[in-house]
């Protein structure tokens, strides 16, 4: 199984041009893949870089019509101009999808400080091996405050799907909202999560919840060793800061470890000013 995960920025380039075209185009120059992980998706925001004040969720639907596409808004908001608007994580997969489901991750208060909402788009997908659940998220930038809870509350809902798993609900196949779900230990986390190897944050996706919950391992340290991280952002726009860092991973379950099989950076692309990750699982 191949899987992507790419912080598009509203799929807009380093040119200041909106391509939701060139960003298809440039993931399947890279793999085959069988789920695309994206952030930063928008939907009727023109007052972006770019002029991003179209339906990028549909366009994405035309473009991959073999795949099935799930959006979750972090923000939903009656825009300036009147438009609902709305800006988050997007699953596209051609693998049979089990059941969708999206979090609202924590959103405490930090006054004086910029932010926005924030949550997590999870899928449990059938694969030939085993479910998979996969998350996708984007975590707050500005405040430390909230990303730490955010970061908690990602291992939290983790553990919270293993304990199903491990303790599922009474068989029910009446055909009604009630009926037996998929529920798996297997996962993989992946998005952008604006930190770093360094912080605490990175160290509290890693921790073991709680006894029995699969803890999730950063994949590139299963394939790279203590090789530094690829850079995924502030390659070339250094805006937000003076020196390249890896800020977007991708984690796995314990049960998953011994399967994956390789994990690169595409360092080239210009298309958005982060770059795109690849997970191939065996």
């Amino acid at each position: 199984m191949k899987l992507i995960t790419w912080n598009v920025q509203w799929f807009c380039g380093l040119d200041d041009v909106v391509s939701v075209e060139r960003i298809v185009g440039e993931v399947r120059a890279m793999a085959d893949f069988d789920v695309l992980c994206l952030q930063e998706v928008a939907v009727n925001y023109p007052q972006l870089t770019g002029n991003a004040g179209f339906d990028q969720v549909a366009r994405l639907r035309e473009l991959l019509p073999d795949f099935e596409v799930f959006f979750g808004a972090a923000v939903n908001e009656l825009g300036r101009n009147g438009q609902r608007q709305q800006f988050g994580n997007l699953v596209a997969t051609r693998l049979p999808v089990a059941q969708v489901q999206y979090y609202p991750l924590p959103y405490p208060a930090d006054g004086g400080v910029r932010s926005m909402p924030r949550m997590c788009t999870c899928l449990t997908v059938l694969t030939q091996m085993r479910p998979l659940r996969v998350m996708t998220t984007h975590l707050e930038f500005y405040s430390t405050r909230q990303r730490l809870a955010q970061a908690q509350s990602l291992v939290d809902i983790h553990a919270q799907a293993c304990s199903q798993a491990a303790h599922p609900p009474l068989i029910d196949e009446t055909g009604a909202p009630f009926q037996r779900k998929v529920h798996t230990q297997s996962a993989v986390l992946c998005g952008d999560f604006n930190f770093e190897t360094s912080d605490t944050e990175y160290a509290r996706i890693q921790v073991e919840a709680t006894p029995g919950t699969t803890r999730l391992t950063d994949a590139w340290r299963l394939v790279h060793g203590n090789t530094p991280h690829a850079p995924t952002f502030r390659l070339v726009d250094r805006r937000y800061g003076p020196e390249p860092i890896c800020c977007d991973f991708v984690f796995v379950s314990d049960d998953l470890k011994s399967r994956v099989t390789g994990i690169d950076v595409n360092t080239q692309t210009r298309a958005s000013d982060h770059q795109p990750v690849l997970l191939e699982l065996d």
